[in-house]
């Protein structure tokens, strides 16, 4: 008989990592100077609001770490997760930090880190733990799935801020233009890879990439890159969409199946 105590350390160094995190995101906008505010400005900087999506990812790995006690969770979080997570969580700590305090390409190396582990465990709850309940769908599958489209986007925010030239100093040029068009392309077009995993697609996923091209456009003044952003948002928007009406669909369908078989007889032939 599983027990809340099973594998107890690891689950105690989830929730001292998940606390690191979270810590290391508080202290981006507790410092003087908010990071969102005072980094560097570049053709594909979104607004200030796009990062609020940290938010609700540490609220749903709140619930992760307290579902990680029950049964159900531990069978996905420590005895498949495992060790990813807390690896993932201190590796996101330093990204932050490193993002934060303006090392850029360091911070776009700890990027690439963070997006490798974070696909790993993407990987393995999406393809060998189907949500049974409840919790796997929101404490499980969610998180990691918004976190995962998440840190896309970061990936790329991040390269333009290592490598690409200051907005505020330096107009747009042709490359720059080229440059912005293909990072957009490779976001929206990586939206509609999640729409179309599945019948109701990856729909945390492409939210987190579409309210980030929204931000792009918001905060993006250049005309090029303005348009063009609100251009892939509204695709990547009817992704969400195909995304619902799956999801709508997956729902409706076991509904009707559950009624199908309320209905039936109990006894053969009558």
């Amino acid at each position: 008989m599983s027990s809340w105590k099973d594998e107890i350390s690891l689950k105690i160094i989830n929730v001292l990592v998940y606390f690191l995190f979270l810590g290391s995101n508080i202290y981006t906008i507790a410092t003087p100077h908010d990071i969102y505010y005072s980094g560097k400005e570049t053709y594909l900087t979104p607004a200030p609001w796009a990062f609020m999506i940290w938010t609700l990812i540490h609220l749903l790995l709140l619930g992760t770490i307290a579902y990680q006690f029950t049964a159900s969770g531990k069978k996905v979080i420590v005895d498949t997760v495992s060790w990813r997570f807390p690896l993932l969580g201190v590796l996101n700590a330093i990204y932050v930090n490193l993002w934060s305090s303006h090392h850029y390409i360091v911070a776009f190396i700890f990027a690439l880190l963070v997006s490798s582990v974070v696909t790993q465990i993407y990987y393995l709850v999406k393809k060998h733990h189907a949500p049974s309940n409840f919790g796997d769908e929101i404490f499980v599958h969610l998180p990691f799935s918004l976190w995962h489209g998440w840190t896309t986007v970061l990936v790329v925010l991040t390269a333009f801020e290592a490598f690409s030239v200051n907005a505020l100093n330096k107009p747009a040029g042709v490359w720059s233009k080229v440059f912005v068009f293909l990072a957009l392309l490779f976001l929206e077009g990586t939206a509609g890879a999640y729409a179309f995993t599945s019948a109701e697609g990856d729909l945390p996923a492409s939210i987190a990439i579409m309210w980030s091209l929204f931000a792009i456009f918001a905060q993006q003044r250049d005309p090029f890159v303005h348009w063009t952003a609100l251009a892939f948002a509204i695709l990547s928007a009817l992704c969400v969409v195909k995304g619902i009406w799956g999801l709508y669909g997956r729902y409706r369908g076991g509904a009707l199946h559950l009624a199908d078989e309320e209905r039936a007889p109990l006894i053969g032939g009558q």
